[in-house]
């Protein structure tokens, strides 16, 4: 393919030539060859196609066939029931009903004798927001044996009966539940008009199944985005089919904390793999605890900090001597920051999802949506980090801005170094995206409609003209 007449790198009137999956030329005139493609980029944009790094890709899937019951599509009781009722009434053939995205500001904290009064007759499991609760009813408690399951994460009342709440239970409770083809088609077909070539897909815990399956969605061509997989040590992964090992990821709970030693030990044996680590980190705890721990067992190049969640400043200059990359949700401060101004402790508040303080302490920040926990769309994330604006509005932390072309290259990075731009030179991944306008007017937009046309490895994934 040969793409002509676009700006790269802030030069108008120049040519990229892309053979296989990698850019083999640029410059003017470059001139078609035979068999080749062109296309005209009529004076936009190429620049390097998007990366996510940091999502939930079954999660995103499986949020297509599910119901959004947490702000701001649902505020109230009300409208709760409304949702589940309507959603219990288009349930699938297997009678369950999946909903996601709940909080507590809509109807308080939920059990299951909570939802039996709003879906009594179908099996029902609500996700929290945060991703570690699921909530039952009592039809899918019976479902899925949840009463006589061994699991510590099964809560229960002072009289041993589970309250329908399962706390990080994913993997059991996929097993439990009646098998669902996921939408990966959808999903892919989604993030490419938005100009995502390739995800990082964050998942702690992963088995051969499940790189099978993006694999396999590969082939098929459902799957046309570039995956990193993280967690995927010891498992086959065919890196013809896009799909590529990453680091291997920490999910830490401030009420389960390894303690100091087990964790030193599984830094240590990540990294003696030859593997960096990607470690969750949404609290203060969380945080300090990760970075004593990795003092003692020892840097290494690719290791994350996932989330960022609060960061206090007396914790960057080790943040940045230990060479650690924090990937951030700018996302969440437009699509959670209200209730973080209502309900996080006023000691965190000022260190809330840090960015442009990060990059002057110099530590690395690159961005993930944490999709399908938030809005799986790196745009609204970019003009977030660029405002620090509510919902509502308010400020949040504005000297934490940065401006437009920080906030796009918060997407650009590559796959294992999210914090290094990538470029579009020969030799580099055809990961590209054609935009409809040179590059200062499509910062002064940072929507959507600025993308033309997406590559992923050389393949035009989604054409939007």
């Amino acid at each position: 393919m040969l793409i002509a007449g676009g700006e790269v790198g802030g030069v108008a009137g120049l040519d990229v030539r892309v053979t296989g999956d990698e850019v083999a030329e640029v410059g003017a005139g470059l001139g078609r060859e035979p068999g080749e493609e062109v296309v005209d980029a009529r004076g936009g944009a190429i620049v390097p196609a998007l990366w996510d790094h940091h999502v939930h890709l079954r999660a995103m899937a499986a949020a297509r066939t599910s119901v959004e019951v947490g702000p701001p599509a649902v505020r109230n009781r009300d409208e709760l029931a409304s949702a589940l009722r309507r959603a219990a009434a288009a349930a699938p053939p297997d009678g369950w009903v999946r909903a996601v995205g709940y909080h507590e500001s809509v109807a308080g904290p939920l059990d299951r004798w909570a939802l039996d009064r709003l879906v009594p007759d179908r099996p029902l499991r609500a996700q929290h927001r945060s991703g570690a609760l699921w909530v039952l009813n009592s039809a899918a408690v019976a479902a899925t044996g949840a009463a006589d399951a061994p699991e510590v994460g099964v809560e229960r009342d002072a009289d041993g009966v589970p309250t329908g709440r399962l706390w990080r239970l994913d993997r059991w409770l996929a097993s439990a539940l009646p098998r669902r083809a996921l939408d990966l088609a959808g999903v892919s077909a989604d993030l490419a008009r938005l100009g995502v070539a390739g995800v990082t897909d964050a998942d702690p815990h992963r088995t051969q199944a499940d790189v099978d399956l993006l694999a396999d969605a590969a082939a098929r061509g459902d799957l046309r985005l570039r995956v990193m997989v993280m967690s995927a040590a010891g498992l086959q992964l065919d890196h013809r089919r896009r799909v590529v090992a990453g680091p291997r990821k920490l999910l830490l709970d401030d009420t389960s904390l390894l303690p100091h030693d087990e964790l030193v030990a599984w830094l240590a044996a990540a990294h003696g793999a030859g593997e960096p680590v990607a470690v969750h980190c949404v609290t203060r705890l969380q945080l300090v605890a990760t970075l004593a721990a990795l003092d003692d067992a020892g840097g290494r190049p690719g290791d994350r900090i996932e989330h960022g969640s609060v960061v206090p400043a007396e914790l960057r200059p080790l943040l940045r001597d230990l060479g650690l990359t924090v990937v951030t949700q700018p996302n969440f401060v437009a699509e959670r920051g209200d209730r973080y101004l209502a309900e996080v402790d006023a000691d965190d508040q000022p260190f809330l999802y840090p960015c442009a303080s990060l990059r002057a302490a110099g530590v690395p920040v690159a961005a993930g949506t944490d999709a399908p926990f938030g809005r799986p769309d790196p745009w609204a994330a970019m003009r977030a980090a660029t405002t620090r604006r509510t919902a509502t509005g308010l400020p949040l932390l504005p000297a934490e801005r940065v401006d437009a072309a920080t906030a796009l290259a918060l997407f650009q990075g590559h796959p294992a170094a999210p914090a290094t731009p990538r470029r579009v030179t020969p030799g580099q991944p055809a990961d590209l995206c054609v935009l409809d306008r040179p590059l200062a007017d499509a910062l002064l937009a940072l929507t959507p409609e600025v993308v033309a046309m997406t590559l992923a490895g050389g393949r035009v994934i989604a054409d939007n003209r």
